[in-house]
């Protein structure tokens, strides 16, 4: 199939919606042609600026043979219907997280799609990160040893989610597991496999048990690899921050922020494989903490002895602002997914399974923490 334009239609042009078109309309081969289901005023600047009708109902905008793509960016219990009525207008579907609330959606929403030869895919874009295929070779090439253990924790914002906010109402949002945990169980099935959810929990605020801000849960990769997940909603935004660390036995490795900016490496190791660490860092800063002499060279570790010749720290893609690096992710994902769509054969980063995987573990994760 070759086709020289797309048109997209956006369904839901909040601040997010507005954010991600601006990067996928930079495509050339995507043209932005209309805006449904959405009557903000910075809707309507938009369709100003991109020289097109004022917002529509969903309906009208499946209508228009210009359409192409429809991407959705509404709250998350609004994914099924919208999607299914994109896909039974023959359109190809771009989803916000989660791809849907439940796994019944999701098989409804892929089994159309497949059927008809449609592209569906939600935005799961951290795997268009560099850093994403960095830690990735890091876990293959085990030159850290094995990896033991690892943890993500979100102490995220929640100035712009009043009380009466979708977010807080499980039945539209599907709760954090569901609405914001599918990224990283996404990115941790990526590095490791598929993982199996042993254990959650969830905490209710203070004065507030409507509200659900705090979930946890620990997934088992294999069969010993053991991996927390934490997500608070508690914290003024000046403190919004992320870290995702991964332990093995020679060092760890660390990243900040929900979209991953920045690497730090500490590792003790011997010359060979400083510089297998170095290769995967390329342009990153190395800092020797200590050297050893021959005589204590020596140690052990699990049982098992290990040389080594410098204990180093690795700082790798700190001039990277997160915006800018988001902004590369969604133009790598759109690039992606029209390639596809040109291309039937090809092997794509984030396919619709992603999005049922991720949300099969947030499901999973969220019936724990309910039992």
């Amino acid at each position: 199939m070759k086709q020289d334009q797309f048109g997209i239609g956006v369904v839901g042009c909040g601040g997010f919606g507005l954010f991600a078109l601006q990067l996928f309309t930079q495509h050339p081969q995507v043209k932005l042609v209309g805006l449904a289901n959405t009557h903000r005023e910075a809707a309507y600047a938009a369709a100003k600026r991109f020289h097109i009708p004022d917002p529509v109902e969903l309906d009208e905008l499946l209508s228009w043979d210009s359409v192409d793509i429809v991407y959705i960016a509404t709250p998350p219990f609004l994914h099924h219907p919208q999607a299914m009525s994109a896909l039974r207008a023959n359109k190809h579907v771009i989803c916000e997280k989660p791809l849907a609330l439940d796994l019944e959606q999701a098989d409804e929403m892929m089994g159309l799609a497949r059927d008809r030869n449609l592209l569906l895919v939600a935005n799961l874009m951290q795997r268009y990160n560099p850093l994403y295929d960095t830690v990735k070779q890091l876990v293959d090439s085990h030159v850290l040893g094995d990896l033991l253990h690892g943890y993500f924790e979100n102490y995220a914002s929640d100035e712009n989610l009043p009380h009466d906010h979708w977010f807080w109402d499980r039945s539209k949002s599907g709760g954090i597991f569901v609405e914001h945990g599918v990224h990283f169980f996404d990115m941790f099935n990526g590095w490791l496999g598929e993982g199996k959810v042993e254990s959650a929990q969830a905490a209710t605020r203070p004065g507030a048990p409507e509200i659900e801000d705090q979930v946890q849960c620990t997934v088992r990769y294999g069969d010993s690899v053991l991996v927390n997940f934490y997500h608070g909603f508690t914290q003024p935004g000046r403190l919004d921050r992320q870290e995702l660390r991964l332990l093995f036995e020679r060092g760890d490795v660390t990243l900040h922020e929900w979209v991953p900016t920045s690497a730090r490496i500490v590792a003790v190791a011997d010359e060979e494989q400083t510089r297998t660490l170095m290769d995967l860092f390329p342009n990153a800063r190395l800092d020797i903490t200590t050297g050893y002499s021959p005589k204590d060279r020596a140690a052990r570790a699990r049982g098992k002895p290990l040389d080594i010749y410098q204990m180093i720290e690795i700082h790798a893609g700190e001039a990277r602002k997160k915006m800018h690096v988001y902004g590369d992710l969604l133009r790598e994902l759109i690039d992606d997914q029209v390639k596809w769509i040109c291309d039937r054969s090809r092997v794509r980063r984030i396919s619709g399974e992603n999005g049922r995987s991720s949300l099969e573990m947030a499901c999973a994760a969220d019936a724990l923490a309910r039992r």
